[in-house]
């Protein structure tokens, strides 16, 4: 029996239920800063026109799309689902108005990550690219989830997936050991000598989906060392593995180090490792895809072959 609320197809909607398209730059703002204030600045509007805007926003689609928390906003699961077909309108949009534009050709690339690959690989060494490809816009998709690189016009991946399903060139395969501050491994009253001095301080960890162990990330390294039943004092989950890290550098507690990811802090002795055993290989890698239709696009080889030197520079 058909619900006695829902309208027929060819019957077009009342101008109250239409979607107000002029809000959603200023939802996509205020969905990335998670704040009002943020996104006002960005925009160059009051904190309260924003407020407004989103309010006018939710109240068409008929749910929240924030969740209201004291100095700060969540997004709510419609958020979060629209928060994604929101980025990807506008992004297809901004292709679009560059394509139909008229005047010199935009050279740009467009690639996409993961978050931890972004911040904690491709950011701190992407001056090197701009200097030597001043003209060339870079646009760095970060996200989770498996793009596809045709419906999303994206020309470069880089894919952190099981060895065995990679495609493309391999950058790097994955090497995990934990890492904390040197001011952590001084710790008078905790010292970190051996493994089993883990039970005395936190372990920062990933938040995984549902069904994996919330530990699933060290997982590799404990059944090397045979810690099968490793219980440390405490834990502290993060939604993003470039947080857990920044809290292993403040000294909050001890983070799983995914290497070559986090050599360069290493090596600059923001992170030391704890102990001589060597890291456990999680058989996961990062790997290089070219789109086909970006084969015609000579700063996106570029752009490939510019991450493959780096990764062996590294």
């Amino acid at each position: 029996m058909p619900f006695k609320n829902v309208k027929p197809a060819t019957e077009p909607l009342a101008r109250s239920q239409m979607l107000r398209l002029d809000l959603l730059p200023c939802f996509d703002a205020a969905a990335r800063a998670l704040s009002f204030t943020l996104a006002a600045q960005e925009l160059n509007l009051t904190q309260s026109a924003v407020s407004r805007q989103i309010q006018l926003l939710e109240d068409s689609l008929g749910t929240p799309l924030f969740e209201r928390r004291h100095r700060a906003l969540v997004l709510t699961e419609a958020g979060e689902v629209m928060q994604r077909a929101t980025r990807d309108a506008l992004e297809r949009l901004r292709d679009a108005s560059a394509r139909v534009r008229p005047g010199p050709r935009l050279r740009q690339v467009a690639m996409t990550c993961t978050h931890g690959f972004a911040s904690l690989w491709l950011i701190p060494r992407l001056a090197r690219f701009a200097a030597s490809h001043p003209q060339v816009d870079v646009r760095i998709s970060a996200s989770m989830d498996i793009m596809d690189l045709e419906r999303h016009r994206l020309d470069v991946a880089v894919r952190f997936v099981p060895s065995s399903l990679g495609r493309g060139q391999a950058l790097f395969e994955e090497v995990v050991q934990p890492l904390c501050s040197p001011a952590l491994l001084r710790h008078k009253e905790a010292p970190l000598r051996q493994p089993a001095d883990l039970a005395r301080h936190t372990l920062l960890t990933v938040e995984k989906p549902a069904g994996h162990a919330l530990t699933s990330d060290w997982d590799p390294w404990f059944q090397v060392m045979g810690l099968h039943d490793m219980r440390m004092k405490n834990t502290m989950h993060f939604t993003q593995y470039a947080d857990a890290v920044a809290a292993a550098v403040a000294g909050q507690g001890v983070v799983i180090g995914r290497l070559p990811l986090l050599q360069s802090l290493v090596d600059e002795r923001k992170l030391v490792a704890p102990f001589r055993s060597g890291g456990a290989a999680t058989r996961r890698g990062y790997y290089v895809e070219v789109a086909p239709h970006a084969h015609d696009n000579p700063d996106a080889l570029d752009f490939a072959n510019w991450l493959r030197a780096e990764a062996e520079r590294a």
